[in-house]
């Protein structure tokens, strides 16, 4: 019997006026229930950045991690209404942590407030770095070429076959985008980015993460999320605890992921949140595997179940 996972995206797909735009496509009783959502993160800020933010704004990892993760989430609450469940559930970077609420690990008002106090770690973190994609090479030549760099520079989000990032310090990033065009890479494009996110620069921001999940009422899974760092497949919640440390500075096997739901009869995804991101690259990873997007109300409501 064929199967259904569940799928969100990560940072960098936010857009102004997301948040607004939700608002406006719900009815008044969901209207009240966004309102609570985001009242209980604690920041009178993100529905204002949500609703009425700039592109810059929304670039700010503290408002674009929340933004993305409440059009996840309650989207996924209006196709689980309409009675589309899933098997498994995963998710890409930011994307894992919107996963939580799809498995039942975390109801949707923790699963915010964490996602909030998550962007506002990050965004306070000043960890010096950067990030590069790096297209046209196998990840094993990727990895590779990193050891053979000075300073730190890792693989850290495997996002297709032949699409990689690395992250890193400053510097060293920048000294390896002509070493990766000279071993063959189509292009080595540096990244937006506030951090070298996944990379072992990162564990002090993991250490505060850690003391944050203290303060929420974590259950186990009801439906199997698949880790990033490993695409292991987990159900207890001191599991999924200790992926979430662990993927703050290790890697997104997004690859792996998508395989793995492949491998355990997955012929149906639904990228939930905003943009198509993650459809292109599970095409690239299987194109066996049928890909829906949900990024709006009307999308749930012309669904044929």
């Amino acid at each position: 019997m064929s199967k259904t996972a569940f799928v969100f995206p990560g940072q960098g797909t936010q857009y102004p006026g997301m948040g607004k735009k939700l608002y406006d496509e719900v009815n008044d009783e969901n209207k009240k229930r966004i309102d609570e959502i985001l009242e209980s993160t604690g920041n009178p800020e993100i529905k204002k950045v949500l609703f009425e933010g700039t592109e810059e704004e929304l670039k700010n990892t503290q408002y674009a991690q929340p933004a993305i993760a409440l059009f996840s989430v309650f989207l996924t609450k209006l196709l689980k209404e309409k009675g589309v469940n899933a098997d498994y559930a995963a998710g890409h970077s930011l994307g894992e942590y919107s996963s939580l609420y799809a498995a039942g690990i975390l109801e949707e008002k923790d699963t915010l407030k964490l996602i909030s106090r998550r962007g506002e770690i990050m965004g306070n973190a000043e960890i010096e770095g950067s990030m590069a994609a790096i297209l046209g090479l196998p990840s094993e030549e990727v990895e590779k070429i990193c050891t053979e760099i000075s300073g730190t520079v890792e693989a850290v989000n495997f996002n297709e076959p032949k699409q990689t990032v690395i992250a890193g310090e400053k510097e060293a990033i920048e000294k390896s985008l002509d070493v990766f065009k000279e071993k063959g890479a189509k292009r080595a494009i540096p990244l937006a980015v506030s951090g070298p996110f996944h990379s072992s620069l990162m564990k002090p921001v993991a250490e505060k993460l850690k003391k944050e999940f203290e303060n929420y009422s974590w259950n186990d899974a009801k439906v199997s999320l698949i880790a990033n760092t490993t695409a292991d497949i987990l159900t207890s919640a001191e599991d999924i605890k200790e992926e979430l440390y662990r993927q703050t500075f290790g890697p997104v096997k997004w690859v792996d992921t998508i395989n793995k739901l492949a491998e355990n009869g997955v012929t149906k995804i639904y990228e939930i949140g905003p943009g198509k991101v993650l459809a292109g690259l599970i095409k690239k990873i299987n194109k066996n595997i049928e890909v829906i997007n949900i990024e709006n109300v009307e999308a749930i409501n012309t669904l044929v179940i």
